[in-house]
């Protein structure tokens, strides 16, 4: 695992969803969450970025959400449930339903734009 990735768990201690069940008994609490779905750090080296931008942006909402990394184990089958394909990726979402995704490092306005907006949002 990256170590800004592990800097999540540890140091921000956002749980590390790695199964299904974990993934469903943390929708199920109250509130908006935002799941960080990494991808291959190796790979994409705009997984560390993320990483680094994810609590700058829960901090900047105040705390409005709270976040979860998203485990290898159960990666794939959610990307394909969001349609957030692209990684890495924060997928909203409030109630247990999806609110929305943003895919890939932005710049730090239209991050803002983006969850302002999806903050917003009301579940169907």
């Amino acid at each position: 695992m990256h170590p800004l990735i592990q800097r999540l768990l540890t140091d921000c201690a956002y749980p590390h969803l790695n199964s299904a069940d974990a993934l469903a008994a943390h929708l199920a609490t109250p509130g908006t969450h935002c799941l960080f779905i990494p991808g291959d750090a190796v790979r994409n080296l705009e997984t560390a970025d993320a990483a680094v931008i994810l609590p700058e942006l829960r901090e900047g909402f105040q705390g409005r959400f709270d976040c979860a990394v998203i485990g290898d184990a159960i990666e794939a089958a959610l990307r394909e449930t969001t349609g957030a394909l692209k990684t890495p990726s924060f997928v909203f979402f409030r109630n247990g339903t999806l609110l929305g995704a943003i895919p890939k490092v932005r710049d730090w306005d239209d991050y803002l734009t983006r969850t302002s907006h999806i903050l917003g949002l009301t579940p169907a």
